[in-house]
């Protein structure tokens, strides 16, 4: 930020009387006319596509995302949500709406650490791996706000801060008890990313307690770390009536003015919600003083004038035009991303499909016709939605007669309310029997795996209560596989499912997330052939939640690749293609060296088979004579490669410090002498990758030497 705007930014301030001031720290801030600031809403919402303020392009979910592991393929989504929320905003103001979600200030990414499969908001992050949700986090930001932070596209939020991941009914009352260890190993890497690298414009508090303090008035998250250890000059925003939590639920305060002194001086900017509503009670009460509340005001004018939202200073982006929304550029995109997320988890050469070697298609299951398992969450509206029974069809053309049947709905026993239960597995098992091969699409959809609050199911919070599919889908599935047709199962679901029964009776499985408006196209497009899927795991697929530690615990003690020490199912970063990819002449530079130094490791990709491929090289590392616990492995480095058949490419990454160090008990960052293991490929250096893929991964033994050393964060 420039020293003009934030000397403008006082001078505002300087003019509003305290009431004026209190009234800006609301998320709807009010209008101060006599000094030309129109009111303004901070909440919107652009997780995946601009949310909830009319069309939008509707790219696939985060989690989708967070399967393709390219920083530059999320870059370029979050770039083109910030387009068009430019273009909706530009016209909303002419019309003078200034309504919630009609803003610049949009609250995402959401770089919480997927740490168990049971919560309903996994599916809003990018997986359970820190570096990873760092990395594409960043990305995310930076597409978003642009390159040029004295005249930002858009703002973006990282949330929620922190050490939140459920349970989700539990959240107003919650205390989650966590380490030092895991507290900077885990749950505060990818905020650091964004708020260091990335500069964000601004952090979310989270609902829960953390070791006793409410998130959204914690000196120690708020002042101590993000605030003067972190450097962060943005400003805090409370998650939506969190901080009314104070004193309803977490009892830490007695009252709406206490819970509201709270918060401003521990670092809370803006409340979303209506406690601050009594803010100039506490001033007048002399619990916060009208320093501190200058000092938060001027943060948020600060951004104002820079996104231009203040009659007085307008923005290079004021002239993006209505047309960029939902333009073919972006739709285009949206269906690459799609693509590009999908994981292959099984094949026996089924996949892929051949149009002109069969002449009918069954397509069974309750996800089959549903455009809500197509865009997740905090979703905006499509002026086109394309299910996998429409991309099939629109694929397949008269050439192929399409079957269908949804078979069960996703968690009742039957179809309709006067009917016995199973009363569509007749037609399924129809639909089955008159079809060349069978398309199953099942899982979940966002209505089962949400916000508490948001969801609407039998299951309540949003939550899971287990990896299995719900209601009769199992069953659905076992007796059409019993008919013995070739099957296809097409997971809709931003989770991890147990799919051990599909592993090992159907013919093929693709995970799909949710994948966005027209994800039913991309899906059609991968089932025949038209792109290899490319996706990996960003989170591990476990065989039974009996392999999982109690949800509440948020010890990463047994959870993620990084720490569970069973059998995976599918492990993270595993995902297969249609082609047939080598990885040769892998190196490192040397094998000895100071703790300082760089190395360089790389290996060359071959593409043997026959399709285009998009693969995902990954660089693990483990310290393997470290003085405290430390991860099974942890990804390091990521890097995509786009081959030809036949086309090779070397791929390179340098090592330093950061890459090599733990943090240890006291949450320190060190880098200990000794010995290290480096291991680059296209998957996780397990057995169970290796058992799946039928590859292995190079992995070198290295040694650094010198003193323990404390390294950045």
């Amino acid at each position: 930020m420039s020293q003009e705007t934030m000397k403008r930014a006082k001078e505002l301030v300087s003019q509003m009387t305290i009431e004026e001031k209190c009234s800006q720290m609301l998320h709807h801030a009010a209008a101060i006319e006599r000094l030309g600031i129109p009111k303004y809403c901070w909440w919107n919402e652009a997780l995946h596509g601009v949310a909830r303020a009319g069309d939008a392009t509707v790219f696939p979910q985060a989690i989708g995302l967070g399967a393709t592991f390219d920083e530059t393929l999320v870059f370029q989504v979050a770039d083109a949500t910030a387009t068009e929320g430019r273009a909706k905003y530009n016209e909303f103001v002419k019309h003078d709406d200034r309504d919630i979600y009609k803003g610049l200030t949009y609250w995402a990414p959401n770089v919480n650490i997927f740490r168990d499969p049971r919560w309903g908001r996994g599916h809003e992050t990018y997986g359970e791996d820190p570096y990873l949700t760092g990395q594409l986090g960043m990305a995310f930001v930076r597409g978003l706000q642009g390159e040029d932070p004295e005249n930002p596209k858009a703002a973006a939020c990282a949330k929620h801060f922190a050490v939140h991941s459920g349970p989700e009914a539990d959240r107003h009352h919650f205390d989650a008890k966590v380490n030092d260890q895991d507290l900077y190993d885990t749950y505060l890497y990818a905020f650091k990313r964004l708020v260091k690298d990335a500069k964000v414009e601004a952090v979310m508090g989270a609902y829960n307690r953390i070791n006793g303090e409410p998130a959204c008035g914690s000196k120690r998250l708020l002042k101590d770390i993000l605030r003067k250890d972190w450097g962060f000059k943005g400003h805090v925003v409370s998650d939506c009536w969190a901080i009314r939590d104070f004193h309803e639920n977490h009892k830490v305060t007695t009252c709406e003015v206490e819970s509201a002194a709270l918060a401003v001086n521990n670092g809370c900017d803006l409340n979303c919600g209506c406690v601050y509503e009594k803010l100039l009670y506490a001033y007048k009460a002399k619990l916060v003083s009208e320093e501190t509340i200058t000092k938060s005001v001027e943060r948020l004018m600060e951004l104002r004038l820079r996104l231009g939202t203040l009659p007085e200073r307008g923005s290079k982006y004021d002239d993006i035009p209505y047309e960029v929304v939902e333009c073919r550029e972006h739709k285009e995109l949206a269906n690459e991303a799609a693509k590009r997320s999908m994981v292959l988890l099984k094949n026996d050469g089924l996949l892929p499909l051949r149009k002109n070697a069969v002449k009918t298609i069954g397509v069974i299951g309750p996800n089959s016709n549903s455009r809500v398992a197509l865009v997740g969450n905090y979703e905006g509206v499509s002026s086109e939605y394309i299910t996998v029974l429409e991309g099939i069809q629109r694929y397949v053309g008269d050439d192929v007669r399409v079957f269908h049947s949804d078979g069960t709905p996703l968690w009742k026993d039957r179809m309709h309310g006067l009917s016995e239960a199973r009363d569509d597995f007749a037609e399924a098992m129809t639909v089955a029997e008159h079809s060349d091969v069978v398309i199953l699409a099942m899982g979940l959809d966002a209505t089962i795996e949400g916000e508490e609050g948001d969801a609407g199911n039998e299951f309540g919070s949003g939550d899971k209560k287990g990896l299995k599919l719900p209601g009769l889908q199992q069953e659905l599935m076992e007796k059409v596989a019993a008919i013995g047709k070739p099957v296809v199962l097409l997971v809709l679901a931003g989770s991890a499912m147990d799919l051990t029964w599909a592993n090992d009776n159907v013919n093929a499985i693709i995970q799909c997330w949710y994948p966005g408006a027209r994800g039913g196209r991309a899906i059609a497009e991968v089932l025949f052939g038209e792109d290899s899927p490319s996706g990996k795991l960003p989170v591990t697929f476990y065989k039974s939640d009996k392999d999982l530690p109690p949800f509440e615990e948020y010890s990463m003690e047994g959870r993620t690749y990084r720490y569970f020490n069973g059998t995976p199912l599918y492990p993270f970063g595993y995902g297969l293609s249609y082609s047939d990819l080598e990885y040769c002449d892998a190196y490192i530079d040397k094998k000895r060296g100071k703790i300082k130094d760089t190395f360089t490791v790389g290996v060359t990709v071959k593409n043997k088979g026959s399709y285009n491929a998009h693969e995902i090289v990954q660089v693990y590392i483990k310290d393997v004579e470290a003085s405290t616990r430390v991860a099974n492995w942890s990804l390091r480095k990521i890097g995509n490669v786009v081959l030809a058949p036949g086309e090779s490419r070397k791929v390179e990454f340098e090592l330093q410090a950061r890459d090599f160090a733990i943090i240890d008990e006291k949450g320190r960052c060190i880098v200990e002498p000794g010995a290290f293991k480096v291991a680059i490929g296209g998957q996780q250096p397990d057995e169970r990758s290796t058992e799946l893929t039928g590859k292995s991964v190079d992995v070198f033994e290295i040694k650094l030497d010198g003193e323990i050393t404390e390294v950045e964060y």
